[in-house]
């Protein structure tokens, strides 16, 4: 039988998923209590809400916002990161699993769809936003910037030929005189 205790638990996980861009289910087994305190602090910095909700709970959450395939991640301890952009909580999991090997990204959900861990993986291996911005403008600007370049040069190309052909007629008439 739901306890009322349960049911505000299901529903603020509901709440944190629906306002989330990303949710990202973390194991932990094995952090030290120094560990977890650091990682809360980057996460609380990047605005990134980091809590730890029973499984079952869970399960029923996810379960009832359509997503039950992303609970097949959660296997033991599971603290789930949740946050309105979604590459700032998998850099930091990332980086931080890096440093401190029992913190892994066992999977989550992203934009409304279940994820796999190695798929946040990649999602934290992307370059920053301005990054991606300037290639995507780079890459729209080059075929423009070269077609500027075609095109300037067939006047430019006009004129050197008409001056070649004066240049050979002064030598013609300078030749004849």
């Amino acid at each position: 039988m739901p306890t009322q205790e349960k049911e505000a638990s299901v529903a603020e996980f509901l709440k944190n998923l629906g306002e989330s861009e990303v949710a990202i289910a973390t194991k932990y087994v094995g952090i030290n209590v120094a560990q977890v305190t650091e990682l809360r602090r980057r996460l609380r910095e990047a605005n990134v809400e980091y809590k730890v909700f029973k499984n079952t709970l869970s399960r029923i959450a996810l379960r009832e916002a359509g997503v039950e395939k992303a609970a097949d991640c959660m296997q033991g301890p599971t603290a789930w990161a949740f946050c309105k952009d979604p590459v700032t909580p998998a850099k930091i999991l990332k980086q931080f699993g890096t440093e401190v090997k029992f913190v892994t990204m066992a999977g989550g959900v992203l934009s409304g769809r279940a994820v796999t861990g190695p798929q946040l993986e990649a999602l934290a291996s992307l370059p920053p936003r301005d990054v991606l911005i300037a290639q995507v403008v780079g890459t729209i600007a080059m075929p423009l910037r070269n077609c500027v370049g075609v095109l300037n040069a067939l006047p430019r190309n006009l004129v050197n030929v008409l001056d070649q052909i004066r240049k050979q007629k002064e030598e013609g008439t300078a030749q004849a005189a």
